[in-house]
């Protein structure tokens, strides 16, 4: 029978909360052994006798996923990839860009991607110079690969809020998005407009007017994104803002939570941060 945290707790572990282990009680080091699978012999009051016997049945319930904390990353590219089991290379073209050709033999969608290039065949999505997807990058594309949708933007710009069924996710955009671009930016409008052009980024047109950088992003062919920022001036007591705006035809081309996904990356290539 699995060993739950209680049971860790009671029968295994001395119940001293000497924190010898590095935790503060010995219920907060019993939870990081089963959730997170750290050793139990970080404890060292556990019999020595009985260790090895209680650490495989921990191995034994971690490899079956009991207890343990999600990966969520891996979850949600999984759905990803289920989805887009069902796809037909030959009908990617007109729905969403890109042109077929064969690499090493194999039938394969050469899609832009930023200023890159993404080979997408059966079951894969890699990067034409080799650098890695990150898992939710694959998570983005894929879903988008799956949704079906056709239509070529129309260049009518909603921010997320304009957007239905977005209600829950404006502030992951606003703590995940938005702060972050204006704490990396903030007196740079330099800096912003340098990694812009290094992303392909344009001059996005009349909605970009009143703000102090315009950048229009094409990360795919039907999705392009538009960043407006205005910097801070702090005589007139404004902080600095940022906001993203998205083509009307996103939400046939992407899931909501995957239109965030897509955000945070954006973010993350502009602001030089790690995967």
């Amino acid at each position: 029978m699995p060993l739950s945290v209680v049971d860790l707790y009671r029968n295994v572990l001395p119940r001293t909360n000497c924190g010898d282990c590095g935790y503060p009680t010995c219920l907060a080091f019993a939870s990081m052994v089963v959730s997170e699978k750290l050793p139990l012999r970080h404890c060292p009051y556990v019999d020595p006798e009985r260790l090895a016997e209680w650490q495989a049945e921990l191995d034994d319930q971690h490899a079956a996923g009991k207890w343990t904390k999600r990966d969520m990353a891996a979850d949600a590219l999984q759905w990803a990839r289920e989805r887009a089991a069902s796809m037909d290379l030959k009908d990617l073209p007109a729905r969403i860009g890109g042109r077929l050709t064969e690499v090493d033999g194999k039938a394969t969608l050469l899609l832009p991607y930023f200023t890159e290039t993404l080979y997408i065949r059966n079951g894969e999505i890699a990067k034409a110079s080799g650098e890695p997807l990150t898992r939710w990058e694959q998570v983005f594309i894929y879903n988008h690969l799956a949704q079906g949708g056709r239509r070529e933007p129309t260049g009518n710009w909603k921010g997320l809020v304009e957007i239905p069924n977005t209600v829950s996710k404006i502030k992951s955009m606003r703590d995940h998005v938005e702060t972050p671009l204006i704490e990396c930016f903030r007196g740079n409008v330099t800096g912003l407009k340098t990694a812009g052009k290094a992303l392909g980024a344009e001059a996005p047109g009349e909605e970009g007017a009143s703000a102090d950088v315009a950048l229009r992003f094409t990360p795919l062919p039907r999705i392009p994104v538009v960043l407006l920022f205005w910097d801070a001036a702090p005589q007139e007591g404004y902080d600095a803002e940022a906001k993203l705006l998205f083509d009307e035809t996103i939400v046939d081309h992407l899931d909501i939570e995957s239109i965030l996904f897509l955000s945070e990356r954006l973010r993350q290539l502009l602001c030089g941060d790690s995967d």
